[in-house]
């Protein structure tokens, strides 16, 4: 327990000093810490629970806050290891999680904070038990059977009657409990704080293992099923009497594969340089939890679709929690930024800083690295030009048939196998191409690039194909359909489907990649104007002399989304002779008076119907985008328009992929 001056245990003495010194009392006589609540009653696959072992600092040793009784939830309990007077609790029986965790007049201990924060990243179905049995000043041969009636035999009285209070086998009453506790739930792992009193012997990993091993055993678990978490003991630069041990805590890898060393870095200590303030348990404490949620993450997890060949990160779970990972050992601060929204990074040993995220809805999400206060993107993902600049990018598909769950953490955003499928390659199918093109804008006097979609029949037949025209939103580029709206999949899926007809799709700038505002001098009305001639002008001339296309109103389409879908019914409404399809996706179309929009373009209903065969406008129902509102107008005035909402879903490429989906199935 006790590791002074060169950092080895020297005396029972300074121990006994230290005790004697030092008692932790956290009630007033006769104070209640918690109830007993509902016993549980048969086997729940749901309630996992974890065995805590150790000295001091895992029995508890800061004074328990008023903080830390409040707001502890009902999924998260503790059984208790002895008979505990004053608080009314009965050994072996389960009780709300309040503390003290292991005895009576113990502290606030790691496993508090352990089990707080995993129901918090837990689905709600999931309930935390810990069972703690820990001893002060425990040698790490008191919970070796073979050792134990040794040690305690040599021991100091007030160590002696700690002993006592667990029949003086401490290892023996872990395991009974254990085995009263696996009737109802399941063990998922162990966790293990204690060195202090072996500081720096480098034997220490070994005499670990042999009561790992009797644990599994005796508990018929298996080691890969049942992890080893190992906390650091209070660091060097936080003035640790034994911080020479954490060298042997993160290296027990070597000895036990299925071990995990915690880190204690930055974790607040005591004046006594041994054990760690209230702060300092909470926060090694949530560490332990993090860890154990890496562990419980990689059980379901895959490697992200977006991630870079060899990376192993990020990955994706079944609930749509990522995990993030990178090497930066010589930053302060790491968090991931995923739409603004921040998920704190800790870092290991070797300078690799992880994380894993909440549930995220299902869809596309951007993200970058925050280091340092700056935004990089992660050099282990694909690059997406998206919000102006490159971005990392993550596809979240989960499938709520295999995990009803998500209908508790989403609203709706929720997928299906078959459009995950819609959405993937299918190697049982044709596919098209998409094929980079380059050509001279002669309205701009400039080269210009748009990515083409011809289907697969395109390469070996002769026949000429109808031509939808696609636009991007703000902010994005003529990539973004193509990559982040994997609209050359749907096509491929949708034509073998026999739901949509063979077409060429052209993704083409529309001159608002940008975010508006950041040209100086640039006004709202110019923002992306300058595109219509471009593509009057010059894109559907190139296109129609470049590929087989049919060139008549009746055979060319234009849809777009965000700005797109605003440039979209703009061109189209004031060209009602060179398209006969409309398409807007979360437009950006405010304030619109139909009666004057576009020269009164709405004001003859049976002309517009006559020259658009399908007019299409979709929205999630997240977004407050005015887009019902609008069809509603447009119908009440004889429009024939089609109104789509894309359940649970925002302004986001989701959104868009379903829009996109529907459209191209009405056209042509």
């Amino acid at each position: 327990m006790l590791a002074l001056g060169a950092g080895v245990m020297t005396a029972n003495a300074q121990v006994d000093k230290f005790y004697e010194q030092n008692t932790v009392l956290n009630y007033s006589d006769g104070e209640k810490a918690a109830g007993e609540i509902p016993q549980p009653k048969k086997f729940d696959k749901d309630f996992h629970i974890y065995l805590c072992f150790g000295q001091s600092n895992m029995e508890g040793n800061a004074k328990i806050e008023a903080q830390d009784r409040q707001n502890i939830s009902t999924r998260f309990r503790m059984m208790a290891g002895v008979d505990m007077a004053n608080t009314g609790r009965k050994k072996g029986k389960w009780y709300a999680a309040v503390p003290p965790l292991c005895r009576e007049w113990t502290g606030l201990t790691p496993a508090d904070y352990f089990g707080r924060s995993l129901v918090e990243q837990l689905p709600e179905n999931i309930k935390v038990g810990v069972i703690n049995v820990a001893v002060g000043g425990a040698n790490i041969d008191l919970f070796d059977e073979d050792k134990c009636a040794d040690n305690i035999a040599t021991a100091a009285d007030w160590y002696k009657n700690f002993c006592k209070s667990y029949n003086n086998n401490p290892y023996r009453e872990l395991i009974n409990l254990a085995k009263k506790a696996q009737k109802v739930g399941v063990i998922k792992g162990i966790l293990l704080h204690q060195g202090c009193t072996n500081n720096n012997q480098q034997d220490w990993p070994q005499r670990v293992k042999v009561i790992y091993d009797r644990m599994l055993a005796e508990l018929n678990l298996k080691a890969e099923d049942c992890p080893l978490l190992v906390g650091e003991l209070m660091t060097q630069e936080m003035g640790g009497a034994c911080h020479l041990h954490n060298a042997i805590i993160d290296n027990i890898q070597q000895t036990i594969p299925t071990a995990y060393p915690v880190s204690a870095a930055g974790c607040p200590g005591a004046f006594d340089h041994l054990h760690f303030t209230a702060e300092g348990y909470r926060m090694l404490g949530r560490r332990y939890a993090d860890v154990m949620m890496s562990i419980l993450n990689k059980e379901n997890q895959k490697v992200a679709e977006n991630t870079v060949p060899v990376q192993q990160y990020p990955l994706v779970d079944k609930d749509g929690r990522v995990t993030f990972q990178v090497k930066a050992p010589e930053a302060k601060a790491v968090a991931a930024d995923i739409c603004g929204v921040k998920y704190p990074m800790m870092k290991n040993k070797d300078g690799v800083w992880s994380v894993t995220t909440n549930p995220l809805v299902c869809g596309f999400h951007y993200y970058f690295l925050n280091i340092d206060g700056v935004n990089v993107i992660d050099p282990a993902s694909e690059t997406y030009f998206g919000c102006g600049k490159m971005c990392g990018g993550i596809d979240i598909n989960v499938d709520i048939n295999d995990n009803a769950n998500l209908l508790k953490l989403q609203k709706g955003a929720t997928m299906t196998a078959d459009e995950i499928a819609l959405y993937a390659y299918n190697k049982d199918i044709k596919h098209g191409q998409v094929r980079e093109c380059k050509y001279w804008s002669n309205v701009e006097g400039k080269e210009r690039r748009c990515f083409v979609y011809t289907p697969a029949s395109y390469e070996s037949g002769n026949q000429a194909y109808p031509v939808l025209y696609l636009q991007h939103g703000m902010g994005e580029d003529e990539r973004g359909w193509s990559q982040q709206g994997k609209m050359n999949y749907i096509m491929d899926n949708l034509i073998a489907q026999g739901k949509a007809k063979e077409m060429i799709v052209v993704m083409d700038n529309g001159n608002c990649s940008h975010s508006f505002g950041s040209k100086k001098g640039e006004t709202m009305a110019e923002f992306g104007a300058s595109f219509t001639p471009v593509l009057l002008k010059d894109i559907i001339p190139f296109i129609d002399n470049t590929f087989r296309t049919k060139k008549d109103q009746q055979n060319r389409a234009m849809a777009g989304l965000s700005w797109g879908g605003k440039e979209t019914l703009e061109i189209t409404t004031a060209n009602l002779d060179k398209f006969c399809a409309i398409g807007t996706f979360s437009g950006a179309i405010f304030g619109v008076d139909i009666n004057n929009y576009n020269g009164g373009v709405f004001k003859d209903a049976n002309k517009f119907n006559g020259a658009i065969k399908y007019f299409f406008m979709g929205c999630g129902t997240e977004e407050n985008f005015g887009t019902e509102k609008m069809t509603e107008t447009l119908k009440a005035a004889g429009i024939n328009v089609e109104y789509y909402a894309s359940q649970g879903t925002a302004h986001e490429w989701l959104t868009w992929r379903r829009c996109f989906a529907k459209f191209v199935q009405k056209i042509f």
